[in-house]
């Protein structure tokens, strides 16, 4: 597993953990590296850069997600499609060195590792609209 895989797989693990009991993003990362085996420098930074990015566009990004998939708020959605929406969302938006191909392919593979059976069709179903609405010249974008 590449360590960018490894550290989305920590970051959704900790904002889970955030969205179900709260807390502070660093700590609840802190946790869930710890249980990693071999997590290097550039896993823990990835995954940092990650959980802190959702957190402080968090409203931002929930607001993307809510005008993108119809018939679905937001708090109704399973914690996991939620968070991994929120990452992929944060990812999609605000690192421009990270395609977005990529990043739809890693989200529908969390799905299907840590969702339900239809995590990935719906994962995929609301990151596709998100991105062809995120193509150049078109909205949304995150504010600044």
């Amino acid at each position: 597993m590449g360590s960018r895989t490894k550290a989305r797989e920590c970051a959704l693990q900790a904002l889970y953990q955030l969205d179900t009991s709260g807390g502070d993003g660093k700590t609840a990362l802190d946790g869930i590296l710890a249980h990693f085996e071999e997590v290097d420098d550039e896993t823990t930074t990835f995954a940092s850069e990650l959980v802190r990015g959702v957190q402080l566009d968090r409203m931002a990004i929930d607001e993307v997600i809510t005008r993108s998939s119809t018939n679905w708020k937001i708090d109704r959605m399973a914690r996991v499609d939620r968070n991994i929406l929120r990452l992929a969302v944060y990812e999609m938006l605000r690192r421009g060195d990270v395609p977005v191909r990529v990043t739809l392919n890693e989200a529908i593979e969390l799905g299907k590792k840590y969702g339900s059976e239809e995590s990935s069709a719906f994962v995929n179903g609301v990151l596709d609209r998100i991105a062809h609405l995120s193509l150049p010249g078109a909205a949304p974008k995150l504010s600044p």
